[in-house]
């Protein structure tokens, strides 16, 4: 009996492109009710199970198998390194427009979770300020 196992996971990072399918949901605005950023999070999380659990080799398989390149698998997965209450924060943020995983890279790029936290409510604060704004 073989030690060899076939596990099949199908990832949808919503991405918008040619060849997008389109998927209607209970608001047929076609735009997806959780918020990217938090379906990326979420990815995140799941991704480091999978890791962690050996059921997945590397970030090189998990691109390949999410069918993105090595370096944006790494930005997102670069998400776990945020506070866990920032990551908690996003998972359950309401939508922010222009709230997204290029706007956290500096937040990111951060050891300190002090600082991690007051530039992140810095951002969401803008971000929010300019949306009430208009």
């Amino acid at each position: 009996m073989s030690d060899n196992q076939e596990i099949t996971y199908a990832l949808d990072f919503c991405a918008g492109g040619k060849g997008r399918k389109k998927t209607l949901s209970s608001n047929e605005t076609g735009s997806c009710s959780i918020p990217r950023i938090a379906r990326l999070m979420a990815l995140a999380i799941r991704f480091e199970g999978l890791l962690r659990d050996q059921t997945i080799r590397d970030y090189a398989e998990l691109a390949r198998l999410g069918r993105v390149t090595r370096p944006r698998m790494t930005q997102i997965m670069k998400l776990l390194n945020l506070a866990p209450d920032i990551q908690e924060e996003i998972l359950f943020l309401p939508s922010i427009k222009r709230l997204n995983e290029r706007n956290l890279r500096p937040v990111v790029s951060r050891i300190h979770w002090g600082e991690q936290r007051r530039m992140f409510q810095k951002l969401t604060d803008g971000l929010a300020g300019a949306r009430d704004s208009s």
